[in-house]
């Protein structure tokens, strides 16, 4: 059997969440999709399902955090370049996402995070084949 990963998200506004997602170009499941949650497609087997808060609510018991003051997650995305990473953050800030600090660039791995409207963080990133330098052995 091949998994899927289903990453729950709480939203205040579920129409301003799909808007600015759309805007990104991610595509959302209309089966999954209602006025309580959506279902956005990241890449085959992987999804975000954006629930409205009072909804998320409902499949847990504890609160839930104010991601525009507190880390609950970072969602990292691999990219095909440092260009597709530019992109991708160039179009959240058009659609009124934020950047929370300057790019990542560790030579072989280039980064560079944003904030959606709710506060939550994505990092695109873009890393070189094969990766961080291994280090010679003695």
């Amino acid at each position: 059997m091949s998994r899927q990963i289903y990453v729950n998200l709480p939203v205040k506004d579920l129409n301003r969440s799909v808007a600015f997602f759309t805007q990104l170009g991610f595509t959302f499941n209309p089966r999954f999709t209602d006025g309580n949650a959506t279902c956005m497609i990241v890449a085959e087997g992987i999804f975000v399902m954006l629930l409205v808060e009072k909804f998320f609510l409902d499949f847990t018991s504890k609160s839930i955090c104010d991601a525009r003051k507190s880390a609950e997650v970072m969602l990292a995305l691999s990219c095909e370049n440092r260009a597709e990473v530019d992109e991708l953050v160039r179009k959240a800030l058009a659609a009124g996402g934020t950047v929370p600090r300057p790019p990542q660039d560790l030579g072989f791995m280039y980064a560079l995070d944003f904030k959606d409207p709710d506060g939550h963080i994505r990092s695109p990133f873009y890393m070189e084949p094969g990766g961080a330098p291994q280090e010679e052995k003695a």
